[in-house]
This record gives C-alpha cells, sequence and structure tokens, in this order.
C-alpha cells in the first residue's frame, strides 16, 4: 500500500500530502506521527513544527518561503501565512561529481533519424516557410492555402463532420434546445496520409509579430532564432519572404546561419517583395522553389544514429505539487542516462530557477559559465523588478491552486528536470547548443516562449511535464506531454503521451519512469510513435523579445 504523505528532503520541515487529508487526522511517516490542523488537499503541504511569524519554510532541502504569521504543527501552508524567501547566492567553488548512471544496456541502441550535413540528425524531415517580418504573414499564409492539402499536408479536419450534423439539423428545423442535447458520439473522422513526399513530415509556417519596430537587439535576436529553426536537424530546408525594408535584413540571417553552421548548405531559398514586385510573381516563385525544394528533402531516408546525436529540451508547464516529485524528477534521471551516453539535454525557464541558483552555478564545469549564469539570471530579475513583476510573481493561479505557494517551490521542483549531470554550458537567448550534457539556457518560464527558444537552440525532441495540461506543441520538434499524476492521464489522454503518475501510485520508482521514458524517446526519434501534440497539430511558435517576461 503506498504511503499518502511524503518528505521530499530529509532537511524539510513540510511533508506534502499524496492524497485528500483531514483536519484531525493522524498520519505516520518514518514512525513519526503528525495531527492535523487543518484539511489538507493532495499536492498540498503541511507543517513538521510549529511556526511563528518569519521562520523559514524549507523544501527540496532549501529555503522556499518565510511564515507570514504562526502557523500549527501539522497547519497547511498556503498564499495566506506564506510569503516567497530563496537564499542568496554567490560565486561558489565547483561541484561537479555525480553518480552516473548504469547505461549498459543503451550503448548499443540507435534510434533511425535524417543525417545532415553538418553531422546533426534529426528526429524528423521538415520544410519552413518563415516570414523575416510580420508583413509578409498574409503572403506566408496565401503559400499554407496554395500548398498545404495538395501536398497532402493538411491537418485533420476533426470536428468538420460534426459542424455539417449541426447543419443539417438547423436545416430540419430544430431548435436551440433539440441541438444542443444532440448526440453525435458515434461521429469520427478519418485522416489518411496523402503526402505526395513521404520522407518529408510536413510543410510548417512560423507566422510571428517580429522584424521591425522594436529595437535592433530584437531584430537581432530573431534572425538568430530563425536561424537556429532552419538550421535545425529536422529541417530539410526553408522559403524565406522579405518585404526588404525591414529591421530584421536577409544579411543579419546570413550572418546568423553562418554562425551556427559555416558550411551550410541546405536549400534555402530567399524572396524579397519590393525587389519582385507583383504579388503574383512573388507567390508563384516561392510555390515553385519550395516545390523543388521538397524534391530535393524528399531524398534524405531515416537511418540508424547513436543516442548521443539526442538533444533533448526539458520543459514543464501547468504544473502542480506533484510536478517536482514525480514527472520532473523523472525526465532528470532520462536526463542523466542521455548525458552518460553523450547526448545533450538544455534546461530554460530562468525565472523558474530562483531559490536553487546556488545549485546550478556551483555545477557549472567552469567559472566563467558560473558567472554567465549568475549575470544573466541577475540581470533578467532586475528587469522584472523594474516593471512590478519580479520571478516571486511566477507562480500562476493554476500552480497555486493545486499546490505551488510561492516561485521558489515552484523552482525548486522545475529544476529537477536536470537531473545531478554537471552543467556544460551556459547560453543566452537564441545561442545554440554546441556540446554536449547539461546546457543552460537563458528563456521565460513561458511555455511557449521557451519551447519555441529550446527547439531553436537545437532540441530535437522536448519532454515537456504537466500536472495540469496543456497542449503545448512546437512546428518541427516532437514535444513530448508527461503528466505528473494519473487522474491527468486519464483525464486528457487526446494530449498526454506518457503517464508518470505511477510514482505517486507507488507503481514504480523515479529510476524506473526515467529508463521508460527514454524508451519512448527513441521511439517517437525514429518515427516509430507519433506524440500527440503533433497528431492535433500543436504548432505553437512565439519569439521572446528581450522586455520582461516571465
Amino acid at each position: 500500500m503506498k504511503n499518502n504523505i511524503l518528505k521530499v528532503h530529509p532537511a524539510d520541515n513540510v511533508i506534502v500530502a499524496l492524497t485528500d487529508l483531514k483536519r484531525g487526522q493522524e498520519v505516520e511517516l518514518d514512525g513519526v506521527k503528525y495531527t492535523l490542523a487543518d484539511d489538507i488537499k493532495a499536492k498540498h503541504k503541511f507543517t513538521t513544527e510549529a511556526l511563528q511569524e518569519g521562520d523559514e519554510v524549507t523544501m527540496y532541502g532549501v529555503l522556499v518561503g518565510k511564515a507570514k504569521q504562526a502557523i500549527p504543527k501539522g497547519g497547511v501552508i498556503a498564499t495566506s501565512n506564506l510569503r516567497h524567501a530563496a537564499d542568496g547566492y554567490q560565486l561558489g567553488q565547483r561541484k561537479t561529481s555525480w553518480v552516473i548512471p548504469n547505461v549498459a544496456s543503451y550503448q548499443q541502441k540507435t534510434f533511425n533519424g535524417y543525417h545532415r550535413a553538418d553531422g546533426s540528425v534529426g528526429t524528423a524531415n521538415y520544410w519552413l516557410i518563415i516570414p523575416l517580418v510580420f508583413c509578409e504573414n498574409r503572403n506566408v499564409e496565401v503559400l499554407r492555402e496554395a500548398l498545404q492539402e495538395d501536398l497532402g499536408y493538411g491537418r485533420p479536419r476533426k470536428y468538420q463532420q460534426f459542424t455539417q450534423n449541426l447543419v443539417d439539423l438547423y436545416k430540419s428545423g430544430k431548435s436551440a434546445e433539440e441541438i444542443l442535447n444532440a448526440d453525435f458520439s458515434g461521429a469520427s473522422s478519418q485522416h489518411e496520409d496523402n503526402r505526395m513526399f513521404k520522407n518529408v513530415d510536413g510543410v510548417k509556417f512560423l507566422l510571428h509579430d517580429g522584424g521591425c519596430g522594436g529595437t535592433r537587439q530584437d531584430a537581432t535576436a530573431l534572425c538568430g532564432l530563425l536561424a537556429g529553426y532552419i538550421t535545425h536537424a529536422n529541417v530539410a530546408g526553408a522559403t524565406i519572404l522579405s518585404l526588404g525594408c525591414q529591421n530584421a535584413q536577409v544579411s543579419i540571417l546570413q550572418e546568423e546561419i553562418a554562425k551556427r553552421d559555416p558550411s551550410f548548405s541546405k536549400p534555402l531559398y530567399i524572396l524579397e517583395q519590393q525587389k519582385i514586385g507583383k504579388e503574383t510573381d512573388l507567390i508563384s516563385a516561392a510555390i515553385r522553389q519550395t516545390f523543388a525544394g521538397l524534391m530535393i528533402a524528399n531524398q534524405n531516408e531515416r537511418k540508424p544514429a547513436p543516442l548521443s546525436k539526442l538533444c533533448i529540451g526539458l520543459e514543464c508547464g501547468g504544473s502542480d505539487g506533484f510536478s517536482g516529485i514525480s514527472a520532473n524528477p523523472a525526465i532528470g534521471y532520462t536526463s542523466d542516462l542521455l548525458v552518460a551516453l553523450g547526448g545533450s539535454v538544455i534546461l530554460a525557464e530562468f525565472p523558474e530557477l530562483c531559490g536553487v541558483e546556488q545549485e546550478m552555478s556551483d555545477r557549472c564545469m567552469n567559472e566563467s559559465d558560473a558567472n554567465r549564469f549568475i549575470s544573466l539570471i541577475r540581470t533578467y530579475n532586475e528587469r522584472a523588478t523594474a516593471v512590478g513583476s519580479g520571478f516571486d510573481m511566477n507562480p500562476s493561479p493554476g500552480n497555486i491552486k493545486d499546490g505551488l505557494i510561492t516561485d521558489a517551490i515552484k523552482s525548486a521542483g522545475a529544476a529537477k528536470k536536470a537531473g545531478t549531470s554537471p552543467v556544460a554550458a551556459v547560453l543566452d537567448y537564441p545561442e545554440k547548443v554546441t556540446k554536449p550534457g547539461l546546457n543552460l539556457l537563458c528563456t521565460p518560464g513561458n511555455d511557449v516562449e521557451s519551447t519555441t527558444a529550446e527547439v531553436g537552440s537545437g532540441a530535437n525532441i522536448v519532454l515537456f511535464t504537466t500536472g495540469l495540461g496543456t497542449p503545448t506543441g512546437n512546428p518541427i520538434t516532437p514535444v513530448v506531454k508527461l503528466s505528473s499524476n494519473t487522474i491527468l492521464y486519464n483525464k486528457m489522454p487526446d494530449i498526454i503521451d506518457v503517464n508518470t503518475g505511477t510514482i505517486i501510485d507507488g507503481e514504480e520508482t523515479i529510476e524506473e519512469a526515467g529508463k521508460r521514458i527514454l524508451d519512448y524517446v527513441i521511439s517517437v526519434a525514429s518515427g516509430e510513435t507519433k506524440v500527440a501534440a503533433v497528431r492535433n497539430g500543436q504548432d505553437d511558435f512565439i519569439i521572446w523579445k528581450r522586455g520582461v517576461s516571465l
């Protein structure tokens, strides 16, 4: 029988409720009994001792808050009695030793991917159509109309028949009440694979609101991000639409591409509207060149590659009180496995490292990276604080409702995604991963901005944990959704791929779940398993302007 409470770290003075607990109920852990002073909902925490105003609250072995008022032993912690607090940080000694997991069973395993000229290997094969400025978004949409359906890349129209059924009822004279109560549960739609180019997974359109009107730094960052996508292992080539007069000039994009791949050789077609003239000439040239590019891209076939060619982005969104004790530690172990195999992982979301800055900086393999991490995170927090939105304001209403009372609690659990390996490199947005091992990437905590950035830095798979449910995906990289609890997995099977609630349920260990996740990743990377975000056409893409975004 599983326990109904959990103490995450021996030094903690709060305990997590794994199930709903009642006031006056007596619970026991490691021979110590606690009588609850309040009702404690699953995912929330209660104190192991009586606290006075100003007393520290510790979870995951770190400071996560201070009492705003007296809290009795066995009392629930909430926004009403706990405020955010975290320890300070500074450059410390290197702490890079770690227990390397046994990866003997994975040494000879491979995945079937798309090999690129620069030595990278893709888990997918996409063609991109990208506007250099928002003024070209409409022309990109015209290209979508012209290309997607006829080439067999149209999105599944799951609800077309549903709408048609409603139209038929309306035409037959049914009332609004009858239409509201109509049962179409038996209706379904099939989406056949009619791709003309069987080795090309799709044509993706990266609409955005940047490229002009902002700062020159914004334009350069946008070109860097787009260059990251163009040079990405999951991309075969790209068609670029430029207006001509915008800040994000073609020359800047070409410079950023050269930074990431000096010997860049993929098909790349750049069309400038102000040079070409008429829309019909622009669109017809773009269609012709894209079609030729797809013919070239289709010649590439999946071939075996070592697991060291995987670069995994680590992400969380819609987190709950179980995320930091099930899903995040599980992918943290997956991360350690991949690092031991010579692969790369990316931990981003700097606002969600509040309270664990000392640990992460100490894990940097050299002092220059540790100093860079400290500088990036301090500057980011100072900019946020200057406009009244410091890192302490990061938890969302959904986070708080499900047990993440302070940013430090949320962050300490979020950091578990990084496992225990040393930090190989610290990157600023939108730099590219060039080293194997754990990479720290400065991004917001915003789900889509951060996922977009991780992929731009080279992630060819993203592991995305959630406790509340989120449909986030990416245009070119499979985003694997992992639920922190079994209730969510059963409630939203259309957007969740993997359940780690099995850890909470006592059915498997973190290490067992981590290995199961790596096996799933290999299947996805080989094209054998299509994740929910891909099936649902969830192509989220949001650029980060270096203003404040948490």
